[in-house]
Protein backbone atom coordinates (compact mmCIF):
# COMPACT_ATOMS: atom_id res chain seq x y z
CA UNK A 1 0.00 0.00 0.00
CA UNK A 2 1.15 3.20 -0.79
CA UNK A 3 -0.22 6.85 1.45
CA UNK A 4 -0.72 9.36 -1.27
CA UNK A 5 -2.11 13.03 -0.86
CA UNK A 6 -3.80 14.69 -3.61
CA UNK A 7 -5.03 18.52 -3.57
CA UNK A 8 -7.42 20.02 -5.52
CA UNK A 9 -7.52 23.81 -5.97
CA UNK A 10 -10.75 24.92 -8.15
CA UNK A 11 -12.24 28.16 -8.47
CA UNK A 12 -14.71 27.61 -5.77
CA UNK A 13 -13.41 24.82 -3.31
CA UNK A 14 -10.27 23.56 -1.98
CA UNK A 15 -10.04 19.71 -1.72
CA UNK A 16 -7.78 17.61 -0.40
CA UNK A 17 -7.95 13.35 -0.62
CA UNK A 18 -5.76 11.17 1.57
CA UNK A 19 -5.67 7.87 0.49
CA UNK A 20 -3.64 3.99 0.57
CA UNK A 21 -3.62 2.99 -2.70
CA UNK A 22 -3.38 -1.28 -3.38
CA UNK A 23 -1.00 -0.82 -6.74
CA UNK A 24 -1.76 -4.41 -7.50
CA UNK A 25 -5.02 -4.82 -7.12
CA UNK A 26 -6.22 -0.82 -8.23
CA UNK A 27 -7.86 -0.46 -5.04
CA UNK A 28 -7.83 2.72 -2.79
CA UNK A 29 -9.05 3.23 0.53
CA UNK A 30 -10.12 6.40 1.58
CA UNK A 31 -8.37 8.01 4.44
CA UNK A 32 -9.36 11.58 4.59
CA UNK A 33 -11.57 13.44 2.33
CA UNK A 34 -12.25 17.34 3.11
CA UNK A 35 -13.48 20.19 0.89
CA UNK A 36 -13.76 23.64 1.66
CA UNK A 37 -15.33 26.39 0.10
CA UNK A 38 -12.73 29.05 -0.38
CA UNK A 39 -13.84 30.89 -3.57
CA UNK A 40 -10.45 31.33 -5.15
CA UNK A 41 -11.90 32.71 -8.49
CA UNK A 42 -13.58 35.33 -6.06
CA UNK A 43 -13.86 38.27 -9.06
CA UNK A 44 -11.05 36.48 -11.47
CA UNK A 45 -13.25 36.85 -14.28
CA UNK A 46 -13.50 40.37 -14.34
CA UNK A 47 -10.25 41.75 -13.03
CA UNK A 48 -8.24 38.77 -14.29
CA UNK A 49 -6.43 38.60 -11.17
CA UNK A 50 -6.86 36.43 -7.58
CA UNK A 51 -8.37 38.99 -5.13
CA UNK A 52 -6.43 39.60 -1.85
CA UNK A 53 -8.74 38.08 0.68
CA UNK A 54 -9.05 34.97 -1.88
CA UNK A 55 -5.41 34.19 -1.29
CA UNK A 56 -5.86 34.27 2.28
CA UNK A 57 -8.63 31.77 2.46
CA UNK A 58 -6.67 29.81 0.09
CA UNK A 59 -3.67 29.88 2.16
CA UNK A 60 -5.23 29.32 5.64
CA UNK A 61 -7.22 26.80 4.50
CA UNK A 62 -3.91 24.62 2.84
CA UNK A 63 -2.34 25.48 6.12
CA UNK A 64 -5.08 22.83 8.13
CA UNK A 65 -4.90 20.92 4.73
CA UNK A 66 -0.74 20.55 5.54
CA UNK A 67 -1.02 19.98 9.07
CA UNK A 68 -3.56 17.01 8.46
CA UNK A 69 -1.18 15.76 5.67
CA UNK A 70 1.06 15.28 7.94
CA UNK A 71 -0.52 13.87 10.92
CA UNK A 72 -1.31 11.62 8.37
CA UNK A 73 2.21 10.72 7.60
CA UNK A 74 2.19 11.18 3.92
CA UNK A 75 5.55 11.64 2.27
CA UNK A 76 6.50 14.75 0.48
CA UNK A 77 7.11 12.48 -2.61
CA UNK A 78 3.61 11.42 -2.63
CA UNK A 79 1.92 14.77 -2.48
CA UNK A 80 0.47 16.18 -5.53
CA UNK A 81 -1.28 19.61 -5.60
CA UNK A 82 -3.14 20.65 -8.96
CA UNK A 83 -4.75 23.91 -10.16
CA UNK A 84 -7.23 24.05 -12.36
CA UNK A 85 -9.39 26.96 -14.55
CA UNK A 86 -8.95 29.82 -11.88
CA UNK A 87 -5.11 29.30 -11.92
CA UNK A 88 -4.84 29.57 -15.38
CA UNK A 89 -4.73 33.59 -16.92
CA UNK A 90 -4.56 35.24 -13.86
CA UNK A 91 -1.42 37.87 -13.56
CA UNK A 92 -1.05 37.18 -10.02
CA UNK A 93 -0.21 33.05 -10.36
CA UNK A 94 3.53 33.18 -9.09
CA UNK A 95 1.55 34.74 -5.79
CA UNK A 96 -0.17 31.62 -5.76
CA UNK A 97 2.49 28.79 -6.45
CA UNK A 98 5.13 30.17 -3.93
CA UNK A 99 2.12 30.58 -1.39
CA UNK A 100 1.03 26.49 -2.12
CA UNK A 101 4.73 25.43 -2.25
CA UNK A 102 5.66 27.48 1.35
CA UNK A 103 2.81 25.31 2.80
CA UNK A 104 2.63 21.97 1.09
CA UNK A 105 5.97 22.04 0.28
CA UNK A 106 5.48 21.28 -3.22
CA UNK A 107 4.54 23.60 -6.20
CA UNK A 108 1.09 23.30 -7.73
CA UNK A 109 1.02 21.72 -11.55
CA UNK A 110 -1.22 23.98 -13.17
CA UNK A 111 -2.65 21.98 -15.65
CA UNK A 112 -4.53 22.23 -19.17
CA UNK A 113 -8.02 21.93 -19.53
CA UNK A 114 -7.76 18.84 -21.36
CA UNK A 115 -5.59 17.02 -18.38
CA UNK A 116 -7.98 18.54 -16.30
CA UNK A 117 -10.90 16.40 -17.99
CA UNK A 118 -8.62 13.38 -18.03
CA UNK A 119 -8.28 12.99 -14.38
CA UNK A 120 -11.85 13.95 -14.27
CA UNK A 121 -13.31 10.95 -16.03
CA UNK A 122 -10.21 8.02 -14.42
CA UNK A 123 -11.45 9.06 -11.08
CA UNK A 124 -15.48 9.11 -11.83
CA UNK A 125 -14.61 5.76 -13.79
CA UNK A 126 -12.56 3.73 -11.59
CA UNK A 127 -15.34 1.86 -10.09
CA UNK A 128 -17.59 1.48 -12.64
CA UNK A 129 -15.64 -1.29 -14.71
CA UNK A 130 -17.00 -4.40 -15.14
CA UNK A 131 -20.80 -2.75 -14.93
CA UNK A 132 -22.38 -4.69 -17.53
CA UNK A 133 -25.84 -2.40 -16.50
CA UNK A 134 -24.25 0.87 -18.11
CA UNK A 135 -24.88 1.28 -21.53
CA UNK A 136 -21.50 2.34 -23.49
CA UNK A 137 -19.92 5.21 -24.00
CA UNK A 138 -19.65 6.46 -20.52
CA UNK A 139 -19.79 10.21 -21.10
CA UNK A 140 -18.70 12.09 -17.56
CA UNK A 141 -19.53 15.93 -16.81
CA UNK A 142 -18.04 17.87 -14.54
CA UNK A 143 -18.88 21.62 -13.72
CA UNK A 144 -16.79 23.13 -11.78
CA UNK A 145 -16.52 26.99 -10.85
CA UNK A 146 -14.54 28.35 -13.77
CA UNK A 147 -15.13 25.51 -16.23
CA UNK A 148 -16.96 22.71 -17.32
CA UNK A 149 -15.03 19.51 -17.85
CA UNK A 150 -16.63 17.00 -21.04
CA UNK A 151 -14.64 13.32 -21.20
CA UNK A 152 -15.17 10.22 -22.55
CA UNK A 153 -12.96 6.90 -23.71
CA UNK A 154 -11.45 7.55 -27.15
CA UNK A 155 -11.31 4.24 -29.33
CA UNK A 156 -8.82 3.37 -31.98
CA UNK A 157 -9.13 1.36 -34.97
CA UNK A 158 -9.63 -2.29 -33.91
CA UNK A 159 -11.79 -1.47 -30.77
CA UNK A 160 -8.63 -0.90 -28.36
CA UNK A 161 -8.68 1.85 -25.95
CA UNK A 162 -6.54 4.91 -27.10
CA UNK A 163 -6.74 7.67 -24.24
CA UNK A 164 -9.54 9.98 -24.11
CA UNK A 165 -11.46 12.88 -25.84
CA UNK A 166 -12.53 15.66 -24.28
CA UNK A 167 -12.89 19.11 -23.89
CA UNK A 168 -12.91 22.12 -21.48
CA UNK A 169 -15.69 24.91 -21.36
CA UNK A 170 -15.13 28.17 -20.48
CA UNK A 171 -18.51 27.91 -18.56
CA UNK A 172 -18.83 27.22 -14.48
CA UNK A 173 -20.90 28.19 -11.86
CA UNK A 174 -19.05 30.71 -10.31
CA UNK A 175 -17.86 32.69 -13.50
CA UNK A 176 -21.82 31.97 -14.84
CA UNK A 177 -22.89 33.69 -11.82
CA UNK A 178 -20.49 36.94 -11.55
CA UNK A 179 -21.51 37.28 -15.23
CA UNK A 180 -25.17 36.48 -15.59
CA UNK A 181 -27.10 36.34 -12.24
CA UNK A 182 -27.23 39.54 -10.26
CA UNK A 183 -30.78 38.96 -9.43
CA UNK A 184 -31.60 36.68 -5.97
CA UNK A 185 -33.68 34.97 -6.96
CA UNK A 186 -32.27 35.29 -10.53
CA UNK A 187 -34.63 36.91 -13.32
CA UNK A 188 -36.05 34.59 -16.38
CA UNK A 189 -33.69 36.95 -18.36
CA UNK A 190 -30.79 36.99 -16.80
CA UNK A 191 -31.66 32.40 -16.68
CA UNK A 192 -31.87 33.19 -20.34
CA UNK A 193 -28.73 34.64 -20.74
CA UNK A 194 -27.09 31.86 -18.93
CA UNK A 195 -29.10 29.04 -20.76
CA UNK A 196 -27.39 30.91 -23.91
CA UNK A 197 -24.22 31.16 -22.96
CA UNK A 198 -23.73 27.59 -22.04
CA UNK A 199 -26.02 26.41 -25.27
CA UNK A 200 -22.95 28.86 -27.18
CA UNK A 201 -20.72 26.85 -25.42
CA UNK A 202 -22.06 22.79 -26.18
CA UNK A 203 -22.29 23.91 -29.81
CA UNK A 204 -18.17 23.47 -30.09
CA UNK A 205 -18.57 19.81 -28.78
CA UNK A 206 -17.29 16.98 -30.58
CA UNK A 207 -19.87 14.12 -31.49
CA UNK A 208 -17.96 11.67 -29.70
CA UNK A 209 -19.16 13.17 -26.35
CA UNK A 210 -22.91 14.32 -27.46
CA UNK A 211 -23.54 10.34 -27.92
CA UNK A 212 -23.58 9.15 -24.15
CA UNK A 213 -24.93 5.79 -23.74
CA UNK A 214 -24.37 6.70 -19.59
CA UNK A 215 -23.56 10.21 -18.39
CA UNK A 216 -21.84 10.31 -15.25
CA UNK A 217 -21.74 13.66 -13.00
CA UNK A 218 -19.13 14.66 -10.86
CA UNK A 219 -18.12 17.52 -8.85
CA UNK A 220 -20.03 19.59 -5.98
CA UNK A 221 -22.44 21.04 -8.12
CA UNK A 222 -23.88 18.01 -9.34
CA UNK A 223 -23.65 16.24 -5.96
CA UNK A 224 -25.68 18.30 -4.53
CA UNK A 225 -28.36 18.67 -7.08
CA UNK A 226 -28.49 14.92 -6.59
CA UNK A 227 -29.33 15.61 -2.82
CA UNK A 228 -32.39 17.76 -3.82
CA UNK A 229 -33.62 15.24 -6.30
CA UNK A 230 -32.84 12.45 -3.85
CA UNK A 231 -35.19 14.09 -1.33
CA UNK A 232 -32.69 13.99 1.21
CA UNK A 233 -32.70 16.03 4.57
CA UNK A 234 -28.91 16.19 5.26
CA UNK A 235 -25.87 15.83 2.74
CA UNK A 236 -25.42 11.69 2.65
CA UNK A 237 -22.13 10.30 0.20
CA UNK A 238 -23.48 6.86 1.02
CA UNK A 239 -27.15 7.42 -1.16
CA UNK A 240 -25.58 9.72 -3.60
CA UNK A 241 -22.74 7.84 -4.37
CA UNK A 242 -23.69 5.90 -7.52
CA UNK A 243 -27.08 6.74 -7.51
CA UNK A 244 -29.11 7.01 -10.70
CA UNK A 245 -31.23 10.22 -11.15
CA UNK A 246 -33.17 10.19 -14.04
CA UNK A 247 -33.46 13.42 -16.44
CA UNK A 248 -37.34 14.49 -15.23
CA UNK A 249 -36.30 14.86 -11.65
CA UNK A 250 -32.93 16.02 -12.23
CA UNK A 251 -34.79 19.16 -14.15
CA UNK A 252 -37.37 19.33 -11.27
CA UNK A 253 -34.40 19.99 -8.97
CA UNK A 254 -32.57 21.77 -11.03
CA UNK A 255 -35.81 24.28 -11.53
CA UNK A 256 -36.50 24.20 -7.59
CA UNK A 257 -32.89 24.99 -7.13
CA UNK A 258 -32.76 28.49 -9.21
CA UNK A 259 -35.96 29.62 -8.14
CA UNK A 260 -34.91 29.54 -4.88
CA UNK A 261 -33.17 32.87 -3.22
CA UNK A 262 -29.92 32.46 -1.48
CA UNK A 263 -31.21 32.54 1.81
CA UNK A 264 -33.83 29.52 1.25
CA UNK A 265 -31.16 27.39 -0.64
CA UNK A 266 -28.98 28.30 2.66
CA UNK A 267 -31.45 26.61 5.12
CA UNK A 268 -31.37 23.17 2.86
CA UNK A 269 -30.21 20.28 5.20
CA UNK A 270 -27.39 19.18 2.63
CA UNK A 271 -26.59 22.72 0.94
CA UNK A 272 -22.94 24.03 1.84
CA UNK A 273 -23.18 27.50 2.81
CA UNK A 274 -20.48 27.93 0.68
CA UNK A 275 -21.82 26.72 -2.36
CA UNK A 276 -25.40 28.29 -1.80
CA UNK A 277 -24.93 31.54 -4.03
CA UNK A 278 -23.46 29.99 -7.09
CA UNK A 279 -25.79 26.52 -7.19
CA UNK A 280 -28.21 28.03 -9.15
CA UNK A 281 -25.55 29.03 -12.24
CA UNK A 282 -23.87 25.40 -11.68
CA UNK A 283 -27.79 23.92 -12.09
CA UNK A 284 -28.34 25.74 -15.21
CA UNK A 285 -25.44 24.52 -16.88
CA UNK A 286 -26.38 20.95 -16.04
CA UNK A 287 -29.64 21.76 -17.32
CA UNK A 288 -28.30 22.83 -20.36
CA UNK A 289 -25.88 19.85 -20.74
CA UNK A 290 -28.67 17.18 -19.99
CA UNK A 291 -30.98 18.49 -22.48
CA UNK A 292 -28.29 18.74 -25.38
CA UNK A 293 -27.12 15.18 -24.99
CA UNK A 294 -30.70 13.98 -24.50
CA UNK A 295 -29.60 11.30 -21.91
CA UNK A 296 -32.70 9.60 -19.80
CA UNK A 297 -30.48 9.68 -17.15
CA UNK A 298 -27.84 11.00 -14.57
CA UNK A 299 -25.55 8.36 -12.90
CA UNK A 300 -23.85 10.41 -9.80
CA UNK A 301 -20.07 10.08 -9.05
CA UNK A 302 -18.80 10.91 -5.80
CA UNK A 303 -15.02 10.18 -7.00
CA UNK A 304 -13.89 12.54 -9.38
CA UNK A 305 -11.06 14.84 -10.53
CA UNK A 306 -9.37 14.32 -6.75
CA UNK A 307 -9.20 10.28 -7.00
CA UNK A 308 -7.83 10.52 -11.05
CA UNK A 309 -4.82 13.13 -9.32
CA UNK A 310 -4.20 10.46 -6.28
CA UNK A 311 -3.92 7.60 -8.47
CA UNK A 312 -1.17 10.02 -10.81
CA UNK A 313 1.17 10.09 -7.42
CA UNK A 314 1.32 6.32 -7.23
Amino acid sequence: MRRVAALDCGTNSLRLLVADLDMARGEAVEVDRRTTIVRLGQGVDRTGAFAPEALARTFATLDDYAAAIGRHGVRADAVRVVATSAVRDVSNRAAFVSGVAARIGVAPDVISGDEEAALAYDGATRGLVGRSDLASPLVVVDIGGGSTEVVTRRVAKGGQVAGVAGQSLDVGSVRVTERYLHSDPPSGGEVAAVTAAVDNALDALDARLTSAGTLVGVAGTITTVAAMALGLSTYDRQRIHHAWIDTSALLAATDRLVAMPVARRKELGFMHPGRADVIGGGALILQAVVRRLGVPGLLVSEHDILDGIAWTVA
